[in-house]
């Protein structure tokens, strides 16, 4: 379970977090096509999402077309995701955090490429940097799709033998499990593309920052126009005013390039420098573990109350990711959970065992209570998620309706009205006709960069399928045939409001869909032979759910990216399956090299979301609660039913008033749960970071692009020499 993908995004000072889009008319029609007779080829200003490569010859459009799938962008988004996805299992065991990395693996694919350029037959173009990114994340955020940094651990080392342990969970059966989850999601959420990005145009920030990113790299827009752009992104000429605002003088055009370059080798420097930083700061932890927790506050709180710092450059850097305002509803949690529940909890007698005891110490007390807060904040948002449509889009889809029979009933006239002409010639009663008469907008892509409906008509029901049986042949002998298949129908559900969520705020609520499922399951009672599998059943039905929704987010995310750039959708959609097939099998042998290596749980990896899965799991079962725990669960639930109310009222205000000003003060239920159930150590050293970042975008006044990259680094650095660390535990070096 991770905090909520997508916490933060480059340029998220500037969208719009009600999520509500200008759905105006974006029809192509014969005043987009322009030709310049001063060039010596054919220009054409194209409204389509190949906004990149307008103004460009068309011998320029064939290689685009050519590199929309390469196998050489295939594999470097593989290396990259497996590196990405060796630094999320590290993160994900130790806190739960993961991050899908589009902007760095685009930075780094974009590098090489710019580096071998001599040696390279036709050109690195924006489209296969996008493929590059979406198969990196795609292999990288498997160990939280696929379960690997919560639901597995607990099943492996937190099952109570009345629960059903011990579970065998050796590789080739994680292996299997993998490969069945990894891929029905991203072959659901294909069909959606027509819906929330054509359609509705929702924003999806994190995608749209990337192709920013990507357009600035290959020579387009400079990253200030692009900033400016990025409010844009929404009218009726999206691609052309987000990427190619720079018109079509050439000289600007070059001169555009020319700081496009200096910038990208600038940001390379700066990826590098703290790419170095934290991996020599990581091995000097190998050999010192005391920097894992230093007592800030004294020997007395860090050795009874918990209250270290790990100043490790990548929790950092993920708190310059996750922004001032997460971080700091994270301390507040911290706060609340280590400094008043805790002390509480333990001096009444309600947790008797020492602090660090997740069973019968306060450590373990306060999850209860966070619990209760991630179920409030999930239950509001997803049924608000629900209710949001009808109320925003029920009007005007009546209204549709209606329009589209009256339309219906005019083009039927106009057929009839011809077929009794006994001269007329039918074959001229074309799609260009009904188009006219029809508001339905159109898919800029060409065809054969389409996903048809015939692929996903094959390939959806045989990932059902694959993941049904890979399921029953993993835990068949746990989880009914039909709580498996029951699941996977939630999971689908379920899915379609990440996929909204995220593109309306960038926050894909996974941890939320699966704690609803795991409560819609408490509801589901197994009989016969699986009676006494209950809490086993209700963790696997909560991964199958998060499994889908992280996926249909990630493709939906990455084909907003496509779709600015005008990568081909049919391009991204294989290379998303490609790389989540690998990165099941690679999230599966990492996860085994570390729980082979290391003790989990231990000192190094707390495994706190495999506690929270599991807890969960026992809560809405109704198993085991400790005393008192109940009634200020209920009473903390309460508070932040109100507070993800206001902040959803919030939320819907016009831009630049005082509600939307006043929205980052009220604490999100999921920062602050997240604060409560993992140690201050971690959460102190994220707090830095929000700051660092309210300091260089507010203060500073500086684009976020810059300190991003800063926080890759941190983060890449730390997650690959981990890999380091991982052989030199295994191999039994010393620490000093």
């Amino acid at each position: 379970m991770a905090p909520d993908r997508g916490l933060a995004t480059a340029y998220r000072s500037s969208s719009d977090s009600n999520g509500l889009s200008d759905n105006g008319d974006h029809e192509l029609s014969e005043s987009t096509l322009m030709n310049d007779d001063t060039t010596s080829g054919p220009i054409k200003k194209l409204h389509s999402d190949h906004a990149l490569y307008a103004n460009r010859s068309d011998h320029h459009e064939s290689v685009v077309d050519a590199t929309n799938f390469t196998f050489r962008g295939l594999a470097v988004g593989l290396l990259i995701g497996v590196i990405i996805c060796f630094s999320n299992t590290y993160f994900g065991l130790q806190t739960g955090w993961v991050s899908g990395m589009a902007m760095p693996a685009s930075l780094i694919g974009f590098a090489f490429f710019k580096t071998i350029s001599r040696h390279l037959r036709l050109p690195f173009t924006p489209v296969e940097n996008v493929l590059v990114q979406t198969v990196a994340g795609a292999v990288g955020t498997m160990p939280l799709g696929l379960g690997f940094v919560g639901v597995m651990p607990s099943l492996e080392f937190l099952l109570k033998k009345s629960e059903g342990a011990p579970i065998d969970l050796s590789l080739w059966r994680l292996i299997v499990w993998g490969v069945g989850l990894c891929l029905f999601g991203v072959v659901f959420a294909v069909p959606l593309r027509k819906q929330v990005i054509i359609r509705e145009r929702l924003k999806f920030p994190s995608g749209t920052a990337t192709a920013l990113m990507i357009s600035v790299l290959h020579g387009g827009a400079p990253e200030k126009e692009a900033k400016e752009a990025e409010i844009e992104t929404q009218g009726t000429e999206e691609r052309e005013q987000l990427l190619n605002s720079t018109g079509t003088d050439e000289d600007h055009r070059q001169d555009n390039e020319e700081v496009a370059q200096a910038d990208w080798k600038k940001q390379i420097r700066l990826l590098l420098y703290a790419f170095g930083g934290s991996g020599v700061y990581t091995l000097v932890q190998y050999f010192i573990p005391i920097l894992h927790k230093l007592p800030i506050f004294g020997t007395y709180l860090a050795s009874v109350w918990e209250w270290t710092l790990n100043p490790s450059p990548a929790y950092v850097g993920q708190g310059i990711i996750m922004g001032p305002a997460t971080t700091l509803h994270m301390l507040l949690g911290a706060i609340i959970g280590w400094a008043v529940l805790s002390p509480l909890a333990k001096n009444r007698g309600w947790a008797p065992g020492p602090v660090d005891d997740w069973a019968t110490g306060s450590k373990g007390w306060i999850v209860w209570v966070s619990l209760a807060i991630m179920l409030a904040d999930a239950i509001v948002n997803l049924g608000w998620l629900v209710l949001r449509p009808t109320i925003y889009y029920g009007p005007q889809f009546a209204r549709n309706t209606a329009e589209r029979y009256k339309q219906s009933s005019d083009i039927k006239d106009f057929v009839l009205s011809h077929v009794y002409k006994p001269n007329q010639n039918y074959s001229r009663i074309d799609i260009q006709e009904h188009n006219r008469m029809s508001s339905e907008p159109p898919d800029d892509a060409p065809p054969h960069h389409l996903v048809s409906g015939k692929a996903i008509a094959i390939w959806l029901p045989i990932t059902l399928i694959l993941c049904v049986v890979c399921v029953h042949i993993t835990f068949g002998d746990y989880m009914p045939l039909s709580l498996n298949i029951l699941a996977l129908f939630i999971a689908l559900l379920l899915s379609i409001m990440g996929v909204r969520a995220l593109g309306e705020t960038d926050l894909n609520p996974v941890s939320g869909i699966s704690k609803l499922t795991q409560l819609l399951f408490a509801l589901v009672q197994p009989t016969g032979k699986h009676a006494h599998h209950a809490i086993i059943i209700n963790l696997l039905a909560g991964a199958i759910s998060e499994s889908g929704a992280l996926q249909a987010g990630d493709i939906l995310q990455d084909l907003k990216a496509g779709h600015l750039i005008g990568a081909s959708p049919k391009a991204q959609f294989y290379g998303q399956l490609i790389g989540s097939v690998v990165g099941a099998v690679v999230s599966a042998v990492v996860y085994k090299l570390y729980v082979n290596v290391y003790d989990v749980p231990g000192e190094l990896f707390q495994v706190p979301t495999a506690y929270v899965w599991i807890f969960t799991a026992r809560l809405v079962t109704g198993r085991g609660l400790p005393n008192m725990a109940w009634q200020y669960a209920l009473g903390a639930g309460s508070i932040f039913t109100l507070t993800t109310i206001l902040r959803i009222w919030l939320t819907a205000g016009e831009e630049g008033s005082w509600r939307q000003k006043l929205h980052p003060w009220i604490p999100g239920g999921i920062a602050v749960a997240v604060g409560m159930y993992n140690t201050p150590s971690f959460t102190l050293a994220r707090t830095v970071g929000g700051l660092i970042s309210l300091y260089w975008i507010n203060y500073k006044g500086n684009t976020e692009t810059g300190v991003i990259v800063l926080a890759s680094g941190l983060i890449l650095g730390e997650g690959v020499v981990s890999i380091l660390n991982l052989i030199l535990a295994s191999v039994g070096v010393p620490h000093l």
